[in-house]
């Protein structure tokens, strides 16, 4: 998989949610062949719904678009670290790749704060690929809150 590829994918994702005003995670799903499943964003303002995360609205697009909620094979790519209501869908659904930008030292549970990925009690582990775009994704959200500061 080029990992960069998809990641500046999910940069651009992140950039439209900033237009939009909700905070600026950018998600894509791809298949074990490649082929994109989802490509989206943060989106709990506007469809006014927590779970609306650019993680969380991908698998739901995945699942739609396979058929089948469980994803074995693909691969998750998010501007940030995946919080703990996106690792554990992320689990139920089986992925066998999480991919990340920045780390989440406040929500992160693919290894910040929590990590989901390596936990021997839950019935799956996958692969975590952190700091694809780091200084990229980091500074999408830095902004963001930036601006909302100022």
């Amino acid at each position: 998989m080029n990992d960069l590829f998809y990641m500046k994918i999910a940069l651009e994702e992140a950039e439209k949610a900033a237009r939009m005003d909700e905070v600026p995670v950018g998600a894509v799903l791809v298949d074990g062949t490649g082929r994109i499943l989802a490509r989206t964003h943060n989106q709990p303002i506007t469809l006014c719904d927590p779970t609306a995360h650019a993680e969380m609205l991908a698998l739901r697009m995945g699942g739609e678009k396979t058929g089948n909620y469980r994803l074995p094979g693909a691969t998750l790519y998010s501007t940030i670290e995946p919080c703990v209501m996106c690792m554990g869908a992320i689990i139920h659904a089986r992925l066998s790749r999480i991919v990340y930008g920045a780390c989440d030292p406040k929500w992160g549970a693919a290894g910040s704060l929590y990590n989901f990925a390596f936990d021997a009690r839950l019935n799956h582990t996958l692969e975590i690929v952190p700091g694809v775009c780091k200084d990229e994704a980091t500074e999408i959200i830095r902004g963001f809150f930036r601006n909302k500061r100022s």
